[in-house]
C-alpha cells in the first residue's frame, strides 16, 4: 500500500459527527425523509448525512437545523448524521412529539 496515497486521502478527511435524530423536530425529520431540507441533505433509512460546510455554506430555514450548524461550525464538523441509533447530545434541544419517528 502507498503511504503517500494514504496521506492524500487523509489530507481529504472531513469532520462528521453523528447525532440521534431527536434533536430534529417532527417536520424537520419529515424534510430530511423526503429531500426537502432548505440545505444540502441525502436521506437514509433511519436518518441522513447534511452538509455543513467549514465554514458553515449557508443557515437553514430551519431553526433547529439552524441551531445545530451554529454549533457544528463551532466544533469544526463539516457533515452531520443524523440517525434513530445515534447518540442523544446532552445540550442540544430534544423533540418527542407524537409521530416523529
Amino acid at each position: 500500500m502507498d503511504k503517500s496515497t494514504v496521506a492524500r486521502l487523509l489530507e481529504q478527511a472531513e469532520p462528521l459527527a453523528a447525532l440521534s435524530v431527536s434533536h430534529l423536530s417532527a417536520a424537520t425529520r419529515r424534510k430530511l425523509v423526503a429531500d426537502e431540507l432548505s440545505v444540502n441533505a441525502y436521506p437514509t433509512d433511519d436518518g441522513g448525512f447534511v452538509y455543513v460546510g467549514a465554514p458553515r455554506y449557508d443557515i437553514p430555514a430551519e431553526t433547529d437545523l439552524a441551531a445545530i450548524f451554529e454549533l457544528a461550525e463551532h466544533a469544526g464538523v463539516v457533515w452531520l448524521k443524523f440517525d434513530a441509533h445515534a447518540a442523544v447530545i446532552d445540550g442540544l434541544t430534544v423533540f418527542n412529539e407524537p409521530g416523529a419517528g
